[in-house]
């Protein structure tokens, strides 16, 4: 599974892709709007953050097919190859197939159902995002239905990758894990907590003990140097 940083801070994603295993970033307009940037300049900033071999998704605004492509090949200039997130309408299909003609990759977003996740993929999508917790909210089940959709594209031998989003704690990433999907896009406070156990710094407090005990104040570098 696929780990991918849900936003749009600049700082935030450059320490991220420094500790973990970051394989790109997804943004939307809301995550955008957040940082009261020039839009154009933190695309740029982004694509030079992350680099040309990680993943970049991001959001169109325009609700028509034909304006959605535009928009498409116009972030495609400036930040070379990334995934157009197209919310899941009628126009948003029709968009996606087009898109695909067009060699722009893209990732159907806002998806709450099976059915809309199928349809995506059947036009073409390269990932479909289904939101966890928002279904959490509603008294729905966000891991259930990732897990149905990609019981789905298993059955089918759809290609369409899921990308998980909309989290709110490790357990829900976690859950979506052992269903099967194959990313996952979560903010970058989430990762610190993915990695956080107190036994796991127990057991630190533990070996440096041990090993005070027996080479004090020396480190492996002073008794091999």
């Amino acid at each position: 599974m696929l780990y991918l940083i849900d936003s749009a801070n600049l700082d935030a994603i450059r320490t991220c892709c420094e500790f973990y295993p970051v394989a790109g970033v997804t943004t939307n307009p809301t995550i955008v709007s957040r940082e009261k940037s020039d839009f154009r300049e933190l695309l740029l900033a982004l694509r030079q953050i992350i680099g040309p071999e990680r993943m970049l998704h991001v959001q169109t605004t325009a609700t028509e097919a034909e304006e959605i492509l535009r928009e498409g090949e116009m972030i495609r200039s400036l930040v070379g190859d990334f995934y157009l997130k197209i919310p899941i309408t009628r126009e948003g299909l029709k968009a996606t197939t087009m898109c695909k003609k067009h060699g722009i990759g893209v990732t159907m977003t806002a998806i709450f159902t099976q059915p809309q996740a199928l349809l995506a993929a059947r036009a073409g999508a390269d990932f479909v995002a289904p939101y966890i917790n928002r279904l959490d909210n509603i008294v729905s089940d966000g891991v259930r239905v990732v897990e149905e959709i990609v019981e789905i594209f298993t059955k089918y031998s759809i290609p369409t990758k899921v990308l998980a989003a909309s989290f709110k704690n490790a357990e829900q990433v976690h859950k979506v894990a052992i269903t099967g999907a194959h990313a996952v896009t979560i903010n970058p406070d989430l990762f610190d907590t993915l990695i956080y156990h107190p036994l796991t710094y127990y057991a630190i407090d533990d070996f440096s003990k041990d090993w005070e005990m027996a080479y004090g104040d020396k480190k492996v570098s002073d008794l091999l140097g």
